[in-house]
């Protein structure tokens, strides 16, 4: 298995930056496509994006296609989230997630993070 430690939430400006960044154990790292969701109070689970193995392919949602971009760095075991020009309604939980196999970007994550609030004002 993998552990996952999200880190870099915090609060931030209406139309400011935050890059998040989701350590993983052991060596296998370079073996897991990877996910970032997001899932704020009283709603659903929300896929955000994904990057395949390798870092060869990525898919981010709509919501926030052109601000967002996945990225990964297997020689530190690390997945990262860059958020830009950040909207109130990106305010959420963000998880990372790990898939040894997807039949899509969005489903088939065998192993979970803890979180990280992200907080967005106004």
């Amino acid at each position: 298995q993998v552990q996952l430690v999200e880190s870099g939430g915090g609060l931030v400006q209406a139309g400011g930056s935050l890059r998040l960044s989701c350590a993983a154990s052991g060596r296998t790292f370079k073996n897991y496509a990877m996910g970032w969701f997001r899932q704020a109070p009283g709603k659903e689970r929300e896929f955000v994006a994904a990057i395949s193995k390798g870092g060869g392919f990525t898919y981010s949602a709509d919501s926030v296609k052109g601000r967002f971009t996945i990225s990964r760095d297997d020689a530190k075991n690390t997945l990262y989230l860059q958020m830009n020009s950040l909207k109130p309604e990106d305010t959420a939980v963000y998880y990372c997630a790990a898939a040894i196999f997807t039949t899509t970007v969005s489903d088939g994550y065998n192993y979970w993070g803890q979180g990280t609030q992200v907080t967005v004002s106004s």
